[in-house]
C-alpha cells in the first residue's frame, strides 16, 4: 500500500526484515524440537540461535540470490548459511517451503488482527462518548432517503456502535482461526519430520496447529479472514456515507472537522467537503476488493499449486494496511465530528409535522375506524401539507371525519416529539449494557 495510506505499525508487520526474521524463528524452533527428538546435534540448534538470533538480514543479499535461483525461501536459507556456517545444513530438515511461508503468513495476519481489534476498539470508544452525548437530540430518520419519523442523534450512532461491536467479535474470531502453524513437509504427512516439531513451533510462535494440512495450510482459513476485514469495511463505509449525506448543504445536521488553514477547493473558496469520508469510502472498496481472490484462493490442486501466492503477497500487506489506516481516519472523524442540533430540529419540522402521522393512523383506529379508513383521512391532509399547502395539524383539526373521531386536544397529543424517544433508554442498555 501507499505510503499515503499507511501507518507504521501496521506497515512494519510487512516489512521484508520482519518476514526474515519470522522465517529464522520458525526455522529455528523446528531446529530446537529436531535437537530434542534427537534428529540433529543439540550443539547445531543451539548455534542456529547464537549465530543469528537478532541479526538484521541483508535483504539485497537474499534477492541477489532469488534472482538466480528463483526461489525465495531457498535464497533466505542459502543467506543464513552464510550467516550460520556448517552447522546450517541441519536447518529446514524435513521441511518444505510452505512450511515456512504459510506459518509465517498467518503469524502476520494474527498480528495484524492484534492491531485492527485496537483500531475497532478506538471507534467503538469514539461512537459510545458521542453516541451518549446526543442519546437525546431530535433528528429525522429517513427512509429511502425520504423523511420518515423521528429517532435521535445518539441512536444513528449506537446503530453503528452494535455493527462495530459485531464486527469485533468476528475479528476476534478469524484471527483465533487464521492462527494456525503447518510443519508437515512435502505434502503434509509428516513423512520427514516428527509432528512434535510442529506442535513445538506452533507454540513457541504463539499458534495452534494446522488438524490436518497438505502442502499447505487450507485456504479457506484465509479466505474467513479476508471476508472479516471486507465485513469490516463495509460497516466502515456505511458510516462515512452517512455522514457525507447528513453534510450536504441542504442537510447539514453534522460536518467534519474543518481545520484551520484546510482548503476545500482549488476553484471554490467556500467549500468544505466531507473529503475524509469519501477517503473512507474509496478505501472501503479497495479492502472488499481482496476478498474475491481470497475466496478464490481456496481452489487448489491436489496437495498444492502457487497460484494464491502472487494474490496473498499483495492481499495480506493491502488489505490489512488499508484498513489499519482508514479506521483510525474513522475513528477521528467520529472524535472530532460537528453536529448541529440546530439544523436537525429544523429539518424534523421542515414536513409541518407530516412526521408524525403514524401515529394520526394509530390514534384514529383505536378509536374505531377501520386501518384503511384512517390511512385514507389521514393521507388526504398529508399530501396538501407536501405539497406546502398548509399545516398539518391544523388541517386534521379542520377535517370533519377526522373531528368526529378525535378532538383536538387528542390531535395535538399525537404531535409529541417525546414520544419517539420513550424507549430509547431500552435500547442503549441493550447496547451498551446497563449503567
Amino acid at each position: 500500500m501507499i505510503p499515503r495510506y499507511s501507518r507504521p505499525e501496521m506497515t512494519s508487520i510487512w516489512e521484508p526484515q520482519t518476514r526474515f526474521q519470522i522465517w529464522f524463528e520458525i526455522e529455528a524452533h523446528a531446529a530446537d524440537a529436531l535437537a530434542e527428538i534427537g534428529t540433529i546435534p543439540k550443539d547445531a540448534a543451539k548455534k542456529v540461535w547464537e549465530k543469528a538470533k537478532g541479526v538484521t538480514f541483508n535483504v539485497e543479499r537474499i534477492d541477489e540470490i532469488e534472482r538466480e535461483t528463483k526461489h525465495d525461501v531457498i535464497a533466505f536459507l542459502t543467506h543464513l548459511a552464510e550467516i550460520v556456517g556448517p552447522e546450517a545444513r541441519f536447518v529446514h530438515q524435513g521441511m518444505t517451503s510452505s512450511d515456512v511461508l504459510d506459518t509465517c503468513l498467518n503469524v502476520q495476519l494474527a498480528r495484524a488482527a492484534d492491531l485492527l481489534i485496537a483500531d475497532i476498539d478506538r471507534v467503538l470508544a469514539a461512537l459510545k462518548a458521542r453516541a451518549f452525548e446526543h442519546k437525546l437530540t431530535p433528528v429525522i430518520g429517513r427512509s429511502h432517503g425520504i423523511h420518515a419519523e423521528p429517532v435521535t442523534f445518539g441512536l444513528k450512532l449506537a446503530y453503528a456502535y452494535a455493527e462495530f461491536d459485531r464486527a469485533r467479535a468476528r475479528l476476534v474470531a478469524a484471527r483465533k482461526e487464521i492462527a494456525t502453524c503447518a510443519i508437515s513437509g512435502a505434502v503434509g504427512t509428516f513423512a520427514q519430520i516428527d509432528p512434535r516439531v510442529e506442535e513445538h513451533v506452533a507454540k513457541a510462535m504463539g499458534l495452534t496447529v494446522e488438524p490436518i494440512s497438505t502442502q499447505v495450510i487450507p485456504r479457506d482459513r484465509h479466505a474467513m479472514f479476508f471476508a472479516t476485514l471486507g465485513v469490516v469495511a463495509a460497516s466502515m463505509e456505511r458510516l462515512a456515507v452517512e455522514i457525507r449525506h447528513m453534510q450536504r448543504t441542504e442537510v447539514l445536521e453534522a460536518e467534519e472537522f474543518f481545520s484551520q488553514g484546510q482548503k476545500g477547493s482549488s476553484a471554490m473558496p467556500h467549500k468544505r467537503n466531507p473529503v475524509l469520508t469519501e477517503n473512507l469510502t474509496g478505501l472501503s472498496r479497495m479492502v472488499r476488493a481482496y476478498v474475491t481472490p481470497a475466496l478464490e484462493n481456496v481452489v487448489l490442486w491436489h496437495e498444492r499449486d502457487i497460484s494464491h501466492s502472487s494474490a496473498e503477497r499483495m492481499m495480506g500487506p493491502d488489505a490489512t494496511v488499508t484498513l489499519d489506516f482508514a479506521l483510525n481516519r474513522l475513528a477521528g472523524v467520529i472524535e472530532k465530528l460537528l453536529v448541529y442540533p440546530e439544523n436537525m430540529q429544523k429539518n424534523l419540522d421542515r414536513l409541518g409535522g407530516l412526521v408524525h402521522s403514524q401515529r394520526l393512523l394509530l390514534a384514529l383506529t383505536q378509536k374505531g375506524a377501520s386501518r384503511e379508513d384512517a390511512y385514507r383521512l389521514v393521507q388526504r391532509n398529508a399530501m396538501p401539507v407536501w405539497r406546502g399547502e398548509g399545516d398539518f395539524q391544523s388541517l386534521l383539526k379542520k377535517d370533519e371525519d377526522v373531528k368526529k373521531l378525535l378532538s383536538d386536544k387528542e390531535i395535538e397529543e399525537q404531535f409529541d416529539l417525546a414520544y419517539h424517544f420513550k424507549h430509547v433508554d431500552t435500547i442503549f442498555d441493550r447496547v451498551f449494557g446497563k449503567s
